[in-house]
């Protein structure tokens, strides 16, 4: 099963919800856990991890043979991100703008264009006790997430219950971490802000055909716009988390609720039951 922790913006305490949930599950089945926020990961800052591999993260870019080049401007044609032009006597390639399709070496009619790699990230994975641990490292400056997001995914186990933290937001970065999982849930705070964006992510999830319930972070009493929202549209709310300075200082210590706070252990399990469930229902009806 794969179960992706998103949230609409950052802050709600996905993270907090992500790293709980492994280390709740970790006795009762085998975990994997993988910090797909390669712009941001921080996983690892809640976890007694040890990392045993890393491999460089790289994509193809192109390289000019000028022996072979006519100038024809083949190239800059089929590129649909504006990565290489053609001048008098010169290509120029903006290796930032490569998304690594091929487009430009495939359709070459002079066979001019061959590729190079490009590093633009890395992939880290080891262990925290009995859960495997994966994350990916987007190198400072680099503006494409998704190719190092794409290869953390390929480190899923299906052997494993794999939980994904995705990076905050709808856009590509998130879609590429949360395709194909199993359930997604969204975290979220009880503000006119936490609504909005979760709505954002809501509708997302929905478009990728992916079944959803929310987590309340900071919950407070009386504030109840989230759980109409939910109540109108059908989605679960599986868990409030309260705002409480006790949890607030863990959390700054590095220490996950699930960890400070063991009662909180059997919360997570049930929001685990409570996920399988919906997808036997699901599965049952499909």
């Amino acid at each position: 099963m794969i179960i992706s922790v998103a949230s609409g913006k950052g802050g709600t305490g996905k993270t907090l919800v992500a790293t709980s949930l492994a280390l709740s599950l970790k006795g009762t089945c085998r975990v994997q856990l993988l910090d797909c926020d390669v712009e941001e990961p921080n996983d690892h800052l809640f976890l007694q991890h040890v990392i045993t591999d890393s491999e460089a993260v790289c994509i193809p870019v192109p390289k000019v043979d000028y022996d072979r080049c006519t100038f024809c401007g083949d190239c800059a044609r089929v590129c649909a991100y504006k990565a290489i032009a053609v001048v008098p006597g010169s290509v120029l390639v903006f290796a930032q703008l490569c998304h690594g399709c091929g487009a430009c070496s495939y359709l070459c009619p002079e066979g001019a264009i061959l590729e190079e790699g490009r590093e633009m990230g890395v992939v880290e994975s080891g262990n925290a006790g009995d859960i495997d641990f994966v994350q990916g490292r987007l190198t400072v400056g680099e503006a494409m997430a998704v190719p190092v997001i794409r290869r953390v995914k390929a480190k899923i186990n299906r052997d494993r219950l794999a939980i994904l933290d995705v990076s905050p937001g709808t856009s590509c970065p998130v879609v590429e971490a949360i395709e194909n999982s199993d359930y997604c849930l969204l975290v979220t705070e009880p503000t006119p802000f936490g609504l909005h964006d979760l709505e954002l992510a809501v509708e997302t999830v929905r478009q990728l055909g992916i079944p959803c319930g929310v987590i309340v972070n900071r919950a407070v009493s009386g504030e109840t716009l989230v759980h109409e929202y939910c109540n109108r549209e059908g989605i679960p709310v599986l868990l409030d988390i309260p705002l409480d300075r006790e949890i607030a200082h863990l959390y700054s210590e590095g220490v996950t609720l699930a960890q400070g706070m063991p009662q909180w252990q059997t919360a997570f399990m049930d929001v685990y039951a409570v996920i399988k469930e919906a997808l036997h229902e699901r599965s049952r009806s499909a």
